[in-house]
């Protein structure tokens, strides 16, 4: 039986804010200056940006007070179960999730109000670092 790699999670040190924008919202230029993460999703129906909320100018819709796991270390596209063996601990106690994916690795963002339950709950398995 192969023992699975224990998965490494760094704690992003920034608030995220999950903004919603009309769909046919040119793509901010504050979306995309100097931040360490971002993420853009475009559909038929809205335009989502997560980024560090002090970026966001007022007047967007946003909800705050988002922090981020990331995974670290390549993941690739051979990887299975990562998902489910980080959102389902969480699920069972009660903790909302976002989950982005990149090329490269994985990111699960909870509020920061739930943030040290998170941890308590990821690090039975994972590696945490801050």
């Amino acid at each position: 039986m192969k023992k699975i790699k224990k998965l490494t999670l760094l704690i992003l040190p920034e608030k995220l804010g999950i903004c919603h924008l009309s769909q046919k919202s040119a793509i901010p230029l504050w979306a995309e200056e100097g931040i360490s993460f971002s993420s853009i999703a475009r559909t038929e129906k809205e335009l989502s940006i997560i980024c560090s909320q002090e970026k966001i100018p007022g007047g967007v819709l946003f909800e705050k007070d988002w922090r981020a796991f990331r995974v670290e270390g390549l993941l690739g596209f051979t990887s299975i179960g990562i998902v489910s063996s980080l959102s389902v601990p969480l699920s069972k106690a009660k903790i909302s999730i976002m989950y982005i994916s990149t090329y490269e690795t994985d990111y699960i963002l909870v509020e920061d109000k739930n943030l040290e339950k998170a941890v308590k709950i990821l690090s039975k398995f994972c590696s945490i670092k801050k």
